[in-house]
């Protein structure tokens, strides 16, 4: 059945993929595949991460010494996983710090997180927004990550969906720094997807960052003036667990006087 081949193809692999592999194979008795999985793990080719996900070990490793990727794991997760928040910003090489948590979208999080080693795998449901227009896939990538499709989201719709929740990007210091250290973004696309998660607060804050970012990131007026049409009435806080710092009257957002000052970079 040449499984060395399914095994050196797919570092990671799911059950499913398992089996579809063998049925291409004209193996198609479910007790077959079980006996199967059973085997190589007792042999140590392949290790069980979780239920239903599996690590391949090459000929004379073991699973303790054997390095997993932990982006490959993530993008398995789930049949629908795609890598976002402070996972995207390491896939796209911008993250700032390495993180052991890794975040993948799904469009239901019921799944709970588990972790594997040192590495924790947390599912977060795509915004409700996004699912009732159908619009979950927007700005998503798939990349090629050991010869296998990963989905990521882009660096768009990365810069809006941290600024959406900086819970799961590390702070504002790990934000400002990772999303500043990016060259260029389509900026008509960053803005479209932000009017699309319709929220004011992650709006003014989109509107906030490219206005700090104007001169590098070649921000034009136009842009930030679709944003500013749709900020709070009121004014709202940048960080709700923070409730200081200064109003931006433009954004009616009160901004940390870190985040205003930079002060990590005074370090």
């Amino acid at each position: 059945m040449k499984l060395n081949i399914f095994f050196s193809t797919h570092p990671v692999f799911t059950r499913r993929e398992f089996e579809e592999f063998l049925i291409s194979r004209g193996t198609t008795n479910s007790e077959t595949w079980k006996s199967l999985l059973y085997h190589h793990r007792k042999n140590n080719r392949i290790a069980m991460i979780k239920k239903g996900l599996y690590l391949s070990i090459p000929l004379g490793n073991s699973e303790d010494y054997f390095p997993a990727d932990e982006f490959l794991i993530a993008s398995r997760c789930k049949e629908d996983a795609i890598l976002a928040y402070h996972t995207a910003l390491e896939v796209h090489g911008r993250a700032q710090s390495v993180h052991e948590q890794y975040t993948y979208l799904t469009k239901s999080a019921s799944f709970r997180p588990f972790s594997y080693r040192n590495a924790f795998y947390r599912p977060v449901a795509h915004p409700k927004i996004l699912q009732m227009k159908g619009k979950t896939s927007f700005g998503v990538e798939v990349i090629d990550r050991a010869g296998l499709d990963v989905r990521v989201t882009s660096l768009e719709r990365t810069a809006v969906d941290v600024l959406d929740r900086p819970e799961l990007c590390g702070g504002w210091e790990e934000i400002w720094k990772s999303l500043s250290a990016v060259e260029y973004y389509n900026l008509d696309q960053l803005v479209e997807y932000a009017l699309l998660l319709e929220n004011a607060t992650t709006i003014a804050k989109t509107g906030f960052f490219l206005e700090q970012h104007m001169k590098p990131l070649m921000v034009e007026e136009s842009h930030l003036k679709r944003l500013e049409e749709s900020k709070p009435k009121q004014p709202h806080y940048l960080n709700r667990d923070n409730r200081s710092g200064r109003l931006v009257s433009r954004w009616n957002l009160i901004v940390p006087e870190a985040v205003l000052e930079k002060t990590w970079e005074e370090l």
